[in-house]
């Protein structure tokens, strides 16, 4: 117990002489160094506070405006035209103040007055050209004149040097769109999947809905949008998120893989060390702002960061209606789990951040620890992976008071989760593509009990040096976490990196107090409900069937030859895979950003367009080649412009999913509503890119790519699939589905997709004059169930 009795300051003992007082001036200076970091980070905080209050502007300039007004005071003109004097006249002074001090006064509060406005003049203009959007309409290298100087006053009014958080007042207001048009965007994406019947009853639906209650509800969501930053943001993470009561294991979280071909060092402590190290590097960068603020790439143009404030020191709390996110301000602590245990570890040490080497050897006394789990400790984890309501009842308790309720404490406001898993994982052995599979499933969901789903995030290191990272979904989207992710990657191996013998670089302080196990009194009542969640999660775990397609005989680099995007072309060779593998075509989700405004999130792009099933159809029936690439051209050119409305709040699902919250309130029924939320999305994608090129050098270094990562599937018949596209010649998919459902299978799919992929290749290649000929695959029509 030798690390308990160091974190006391002081310890006291009553004797008949008196009161023995016994300090302990290495507590006592630990606790002045963590106060004085403290006291440091709220400094830096109320610095960027004020930097960011007044941007596009600069606290200095204050004192320039402030100098000019005086100056031309003294050159006896009055730049205020009067309103100086008549600051002098109502100013509240002391008789013994001077009448030159009083002007110089009231210039100055005018001065203040008048930087203030030119503040929000310019904020407000910078607000107005962030509105703008003809611009992503433009064809590709052709900008129009208006968007040339549109660029040129973004980079004016975008000012020098902005911090993460700099643009967060400047960014417009998510728009809502008229009942009219996503009414008619809607049933335009529905009719490829309607025979006629069908069609016409939904179109009924509509009109009836457009033409009564929907202008009802299109009055309160624009109420809310004049209020609120984002009329979609809450309402999404509150009712898409946290009030579903099923597990988040595999339902909303998703993971994050190592790099493909190395691993930097096969020492688990070490890997551990750099990584640690790094992400409280990456923290650090966040709580001072010096990240640089996201841009859509190649552009000037900001992207909303709100997301990026709960990356640590952050969990979802289970709740029996609704769970809730907390965030707490600073953790300078990491829990670790391992075999069964939970420990722990301070990442500070006399104000200062643990060295690599220093975390490396913290770690390695874990996994060299061989005490045993409490009783009921090993498998507590699963209360996470279940059901949200028992967790909720158990957490109230068993769980809100004590000794557990000090230990669940520590784990909640922990920087972030850590697990040491003893397995080994990655492509490697006789069958690099089955390993490739059991790491994937490994990530989302581990043992069931060996992650803490409820954290941000937890990092994975196992045996052999691999690692991972698992994510949950409710607090943000997964381009926050893969920014962090490649920082801490590259940051791993290109800046920290590893000696000789694989351990990390630097000295290591032996006198480092010991990581610190938690306790924990788990009662048999408690114990059962621990093994009925272990046992829905494990039951929903080996019902994932997951692989990964590392696709590598072409890459972007040969698509753009062909003139097409490269998301769209992949979203053609995704319809034409499912409807080859099922002989029709599904509601299809592709995840598209809304973060050009505030506090945005997602919407949803609908691949599965007329275009696209038009062009399936004929290449399906063996339409000449000229006829297959004019309608392949069309579904792409409609897939790009979806994108585009999306990504400028012109979609469709999140002002539908509004529109179904504002009446769930009113208390009014809408069968077209009731109807168009309750489609199954049988194909779920999403694109994930890499952000940070620079980090990485895929033409000398190209073995040092990420695999990507992946999620689960969100309909029980239907497939989960995230895809990376990699430099120039490779494209990882991630594709998941359910062992249960007898239509799906995520290898037979993968296959379609690969083929799909050759397929539109060889009909779109540069070289391509003659007609094609497509072997016969001719979907199997599944008979009815």
């Amino acid at each position: 117990m030798a690390e308990a009795h160091q974190a006391v300051a002081f310890q006291f003992t009553v004797t008949p002489e008196g009161i023995d007082l016994q300090l302990s001036h290495q507590a006592l200076t630990e606790i002045y160094r963590s106060g004085l970091r403290s006291w440091k980070k709220r400094i830096i905080r109320l610095k960027n506070s004020v930097i960011t209050g007044v941007y596009p502007a600069s606290p200095s300039s204050w004192l320039f405006v402030v100098i000019a007004i005086l100056a031309t005071m003294y050159t006896r003109s009055d730049p205020s035209m009067g309103l100086i004097a008549k600051i002098q006249e109502h100013l509240p002074v002391s008789q013994s103040m001077s009448t030159q001090c009083q002007a110089v006064v009231s210039a100055v509060l005018f001065s203040t007055m008048l930087w203030l406005l030119l503040i929000f003049t310019m904020r407000l203009c910078l607000k107005q050209l962030l509105s703008y959007h003809r611009w992503m309409f433009e064809q590709h290298g052709k900008m129009s004149t208006t968007t040339k100087v549109w660029v040129a006053l973004v980079r004016i009014f975008s000012g020098r040097k902005p911090l993460l958080y700099s643009y967060q007042g400047s960014l417009p207001n998510l728009p809502v769109p008229t009942v009219k048009d996503t009414i008619k965007r809607y049933l335009e994406s529905v009719r490829p999947l309607m025979d006629d019947t069908k069609y016409e009853r939904m179109t009924k639906l509509a009109a009836e809905f457009e033409s009564s209650l929907g202008n009802r509800l299109q009055w309160y969501l624009k109420l809310k949008s004049l209020w609120a930053a984002n009329y979609v943001s809450d309402w999404w993470e509150e009712y898409v998120y946290l009030r579903g009561r099923s597990p988040i294991m595999v339902n909303s979280n998703y993971y994050g893989m190592d790099f493909l071909y190395v691993t930097p060092t096969p020492i688990q402590a070490a890997r551990a060390g750099n990584s640690i190290h790094a992400f409280f590097l990456y923290r650090r960068k966040l709580n001072k702002e010096e990240l640089k603020p996201s841009r859509i790439p190649g552009t000037v143009i900001p992207l909303c960061a709100a997301q990026c404030e709960r990356i640590f020191n952050t969990t979802r709390t289970p709740g029996e209606e609704t769970d809730t996110v907390q965030h707490w301000q600073d953790s300078d602590y990491i829990v670790v789990y391992h075999r069964g245990r939970y420990f722990r570890v301070r990442a500070y040490q006399a104000g200062r951040l643990l060295s690599p080497r220093e975390i490396e050897f913290q770690i390695q006394r874990i996994l060299d620890d061989t005490s045993a789990p409490s009783k009921g400790e090993a498998n507590l984890g699963a209360l996470t992976a279940g059901e949200r309501i028992p967790w909720a009842k158990a957490r109230m308790e068993h769980f809100s008071s004590g000794v557990n309720k000090r230990s669940l404490d520590c784990i909640e406001k922990a920087a972030f989760f850590v697990t040491l898993d003893d397995d080994e994982q990655g492509m490697m052995g006789d069958n690099p593509s089955a390993s490739l599979d059991r790491y994937a499933k490994c990530l989302l969901h581990g043992k069931c009990y060996d992650r803490w789903f409820d954290k941000s995030f937890s990092v994975v290191f196992f045996k052999n040096g691999k690692s991972g990272i698992n994510a949950e979904h409710s607090w943000a989207d997964a381009p926050v976490v893969a920014h962090l992710w490649e920082y801490v990657l590259a940051t791993d191996c290109f800046q920290l990196g590893y000696n000789a013998e694989g351990h990390c670089k630097g000295d290591v302080d032996s006198s480092l107090p010991r990581p610190q196990k938690l306790n924990w009194e788990i009662p048999a009542e408690c114990e059962e409900q621990i093994s009925e969640s272990l046992a829905v999660a494990q039951s929903l775990a080996d019902d994932i069937d997951f692989h990964v397609l590392n696709f590598r005989d072409f890459g972007k680099g040969k698509v753009k030859k062909c003139r097409v995007s490269p998301d769209a072309f992949i979203q053609m060779a995704l319809q034409l895979a499912y409807y080859r593998e099922r002989g029709m075509f599904c509601l299809t989700y592709e995840a598209s950003m809304t973060r050009l405004f505030r506090e945005g999130r997602t919407e949803t792009v609908r691949s599965c367009t007329n275009e696209s099933s038009a062009f399936v159809r004929a290449l399906e029936g063996r339409e000449t080649a000229d006829v297959c690439r004019r309608l392949f051209r069309s579904a792409t050119e409609k897939h790009q412009q979806l994108y585009r409305l999306a990504m400028t709040g012109a979609g469709i699902d999140r002002h539908l999913f509004c529109l179904y919250v504002v009446s769930k309130y009113l208390g009014v029924e809408s069968p077209f509503l009731k109807e168009v939320l309750s489609e199954p999305w049988r194909l779920s994608t999403s694109q994930t890119s890499v952000q940070q090129v620079e980090l990485f050098d895929l033409v000398n270094h190209p073995e040092y790519i990420s695999c990507g990562g992946g999620f689960g599937p969100v309909a029980d018949d239907g497939y989960g699939v995230s895809y990376y596209i990699l430099g120039e010649n490779m494209i990882n998919f991630h594709i998941s589905c359910k062992h249960s459902c007898p239509d799906t299978d995520a290898h037979k799919f993968a296959a379609q997709i690969s083929k799909a992929l050759h397929d539109l290749l060889q009909l779109m290649g540069p070289n391509q004059k003659e007609p094609i000929k497509m072997e016969a695959s001719r979907p199997e029509v599944k008979k009815d169930q």
